[in-house]
């Protein structure tokens, strides 16, 4: 089956941002020459790949090859893009998945086109249709003529229920977070478009964390951060060498880098440099400046770095269909947890209006006036299921936290916050596209994973500080780590009070990334540790003893256990 469409939604391929070409891709992007969609395919077991690999993941031999499909697919997911727009591909767009007939492992990022997204629904019957944009045909997706019964969604490599059985055992008792501490937090002003450079931001934090500690920066011999220097705009302020070089700390270990589990994996990091005894005191930090950053750009002055030329790398796969945000791949999630639990928005509702509560009560949170369900629920589209606040605030701001060997953390100026355990182990594929259909991925397998280093409960956690950066986020993780089961977070969060500061599960008590603002999760550490220090003042939860952190979004998750010395 093949065919040519005019892009219908899309709004056409002319302009939109297209995939570099490369001898292991350009199979798939010109194969619509003919009207064929081509998958490749292992020569030894028949499976199809995608996107292209050395390897088959699935028997891991060499033999490859390509294969004509039929070009029948079923609709696993879409998201109606109201927010963003690119050249060539104005908004409203539907962004969609589906997963090819011949092989369902196999989903592609795409276009709905030729049809009114209110007559979409998941499970319908589609069929390819190529759109040539200069030396591509792009694989746009449109309802079949002939439709059955809506076919079921295939099912995830591994069940959400049953993906801690992918986690491996602990090769030791001797565990390295037994020998790390939370010793010193900072933070630098917050805010929308403060015009202040970010390395001015990082360089606040980090001294205002050091004093916290009782120490000096000459007592700092580590460095540790995320992303780390590189090409991230309004994501980074240079990393650990533009801080040295301000500084000029000398480090005897130092580390950064995007590939781990979000700004958790540098605190992580720091933890087994201490253990290992290559560092005393690692100082870890994330600056943002998005809103300064996005400022500039429209200016056209400095930081604007437009770019150009062709997409590369995993992004070339979903970029030229107009999936250009972590929104795009969670909302399709969102809309999936939503048919297979019966889950609405109103359950998402409920931890936006809960992390407004707590930002109320917190000076330094950028949105604390009052929102009600009606607010939450007639907010401007953002990309379906998703509107305004089920999005996390962009801002500028720099957070700083202090990891310590143990035994130096207790001589320091305040009591230690402990680390009982960490969570990182990957269950699933990384890919944003191809991993769990229904939560966020890359949470299940290190929530499982946390609890297979620690004797205590998840009854036994007295603060949650969850990534949010989208709603999803922070039902995927109350599910993963086992605060309701999977599927149930709909009755779990039900009006709100099982995670209200006097609930069972205290949530995001400083506003979390919903109101407080975006700081990638480290803001959330911050938070942990004024917790069980106790030191929230009007949000704060009597007699914390016990918290849970996670960070990621759409990076690797991780997640840490942290408790008082008491």
């Amino acid at each position: 089956m093949g065919g040519s469409g005019t892009g219908g939604e899309a709004g056409g391929g002319a302009g939109r941002p297209l995939p570099r070409l490369t001898p292991e891709n350009e199979f798939f992007w010109t194969s619509g020459a003919d009207g064929r969609l081509r998958v490749q395919e292992c020569g030894a077991c028949s499976a199809l790949i995608h996107p292209p690999q050395p390897v088959c993941r699935y028997c891991r031999g060499t033999k490859l090859g390509v294969r004509a499909v039929s070009g029948y697919a079923t609709l696993i997911g879409f998201t109606v893009n109201h927010r963003f727009s690119l050249p060539g591909l104005p908004a409203p767009y539907v962004v969609a998945q589906v997963a090819l007939e011949d092989d369902a492992r196999v989903r592609l990022t795409t276009n709905a086109v030729g049809c009114d997204p209110a007559d979409l629904a998941l499970g319908m019957r589609m069929e390819v249709v190529f759109e040539r944009a200069e030396d591509v045909w792009l694989p746009l997706f449109r309802p079949a003529a002939e439709q059955g019964p809506p076919a079921g969604l295939p099912a995830d490599e591994v069940e959400p229920e049953r993906m801690a059985t992918r986690v491996r055992p602990m090769p030791t008792t001797d565990k390295f977070e037994d020998r790390a501490a939370l010793t010193g937090i900072g933070a630098s002003e917050l805010g929308r478009r403060l015009m202040v450079d970010p390395l001015s931001l990082t360089v606040q934090a980090c001294e205002r964390a050091v004093a916290d500690a009782g120490l000096t920066l000459d007592d700092i011999d580590g460095l540790a951060t995320y992303p780390g220097a590189g090409a991230f705009g309004g994501f980074g302020e240079g990393g650990v060498t533009a801080l040295e070089a301000a500084l000029g700390l000398r480090p005897a270990w130092y580390n950064g880098g995007a590939e781990t589990f979000g700004p958790g994996g540098s605190l992580i990091a720091a933890m087994l440099a201490v253990a290992g005894g290559l560092a005393r005191h690692v100082l870890c930090f994330r600056t943002l400046w998005e809103t300064t950053h996005g400022e500039l750009t429209r200016r056209g002055g400095a930081g604007a770095g437009a770019g150009g030329g062709r997409v590369e790398g995993a992004a070339s796969w979903r970029t030229p269909f107009g999936a250009t945000s972590a929104a795009h791949t969670l909302a399709q999630n969102a809309q999936r947890h939503f048919h297979r639990y019966s889950t609405t928005r109103e359950t998402l509702g409920w931890i936006a209006l809960n992390q407004r509560a707590n930002a109320a009560l917190n000076p330094t949170a950028i949105y604390r006036s009052p929102m009600t369900m009606d607010d939450y629920m007639e907010a401007r589209p953002i990309t379906t299921p998703f509107g305004l606040y089920d999005c996390d605030v962009p801002c500028d701001g720099a957070v700083a936290v202090i990891v310590s060997a143990v035994d130096a953390a207790r001589d320091l100026a305040r009591p230690p916050v402990l680390v009982e355990a960490v969570g990182t182990q990957i269950t699933e594929r990384i890919d944003w596209d191809q991993s769990t259909l229904t939560h966020e991925p890359q949470v299940l397998g290190p929530a499982a994973h946390l609890w297979t280093r620690t004797s205590l409960r998840p009854s036994d956690v007295d603060v949650a500080q969850l990534y949010d950066g989208f709603t999803l986020n922070c039902l995927s993780w109350i599910e993963a780590l086992g605060f309701c089961g999977i599927g149930e977070a709909k009755d779990f969060l039900d009006g709100g009070g099982n995670i209200a500061r006097d609930g069972v599960l205290p949530l995001n008590t400083h506003g979390g990334q919903l109101s407080h603002g975006r700081t990638h999760g480290m803001g959330l550490v911050h938070e942990a540790v004024v917790q069980l220090r106790g030191e929230g003042g009007a949000r704060q939860v009597p007699g914390a003893r016990v918290a849970v952190v996670s960070s990621g979004g759409l990076t690797p998750g991780g997640a840490m256990l942290l408790r008082t010395d008491a």
